[in-house]
């Protein structure tokens, strides 16, 4: 009798697992392969936004099954893109919501926009407009968008080579604004081809950048243009700081944190890097700081931007604009 009892157990045992086994979390087989069809029409819930006040685009629509779908919003003016993307049986609050940021330079200004939406295996697309009234702000320090030209306090210094540019041009290459620096040229016996000095006087502080004082809220910021068919570009920007604010910065005893960028691509793209995962550096290498070691953005008395290239490659150029210390990574 207790052999029968046990046996009855195992039996409801193996039955209960099975038919745990049998639930599936997604779409069924027949939804799956059933033929696809919209549920809700593709649509805007605004014909106009106002993103320097906050307000954001809701993109909606609902299908039959889960579909692999884009949105491209395109400005029919710059020609700017942001593309969104999804997995999902529907379009909403959850992952439709557009801030008027950027996937493709330039930035988009006050123009009229189309999005179109495209799905996976689907040959029909479906489209609305939404106009932009005013454009996305990005609140930050900015320490050149070139917009004004020259800051007569900035220090320029440009090697005497073959073909040297360090100007702002003013055409529809600018992924910010209207301006950009350009900056190209040969210069066969050295790596440095020229470089800006961006002191903390010119932004109206006395020694230091006003800002904050914990590293880990500090991003630092630019839009790079790597140039096809020249010789690879460095950026390299050196953060000083001025440690006792004194209005000098000592090489032996202030910090000095710096980036090196190689620009291996082509176009524009978005640099973004924490403060307080700077290193110091000497011809590249990391090495030890001669300050206190501590990452004070606060006590920045000076930022040099220096382009290099191998001077053993011939012509280098690049462009960079948009530079700007944010508390959280650039969303353009």
């Amino acid at each position: 009798m207790k052999k029968i009892f046990l046996f009855a157990i195992c039996l409801l045992s193996i039955y209960a697992c099975k038919k745990e086994s049998s639930t599936f979390d997604g779409p069924s087989i027949e939804e799956m392969y059933s033929n696809f069809s919209v549920l809700a029409d593709f649509k805007c819930d605004k014909d106009s936004v106002d993103f320097a006040a906050g307000e954001k685009a809701l993109f909606t629509a609902k299908f039959n099954k889960p579909v692999n779908w884009k949105i491209t919003i395109t400005g029919q003016t710059s020609h700017a893109q942001k593309e969104i993307t999804g997995i999902s049986k529907s379009i909403d609050a959850t992952n439709g919501i557009w801030n008027g940021s950027t996937s493709v330079f330039p930035m988009f200004k006050a123009e009229h926009c189309i999005a179109k939406l495209t799905i996976t295996d689907v040959a029909d697309t479906f489209q609305v407009a939404v106009k932009i009234r005013t454009v996305k702000v990005n609140e930050g320090f900015v320490i050149a968008d070139f917009e004004n030209g020259f800051n007569p306090l900035w220090v320029k210094f440009v090697q005497s080579g073959a073909n040297m540019d360090f100007t702002i041009k003013t055409d529809s290459l600018a992924p910010q604004g209207a301006k950009y620096l350009k900056m190209a040229g040969t210069v066969n016996w050295d790596w440095l081809i020229g470089m800006i000095d961006y002191p903390a006087k010119a932004y109206g502080t006395a020694n230091t950048l006003s800002l904050p004082t914990n590293a880990d809220q500090v991003y630092f910021n630019c839009l790079i243009y790597g140039v096809p068919g020249t010789n690879d570009s460095k950026v390299l920007f050196q953060f000083r700081e001025d440690e006792n604010a004194d209005g000098i910065i000592n090489a032996a005893t202030d910090d000095e944190y710096d980036v090196e960028i190689p620009v291996t691509w082509t176009g524009w793209k978005l640099f973004s890097v924490k403060y307080s995962d700077l290193v110091s550096l000497t011809n590249g290498q990391p090495t030890t700081p001669h300050g206190n070691s501590i990452h004070n953005p606060d006590k920045i008395g000076k930022i040099s931007m220096l382009h290099l290239a191998d001077p053993a490659n011939g012509f280098a150029s690049c462009k960079i604009d948009y530079i700007i210390f944010t508390n959280s990574p650039l969303e353009p």
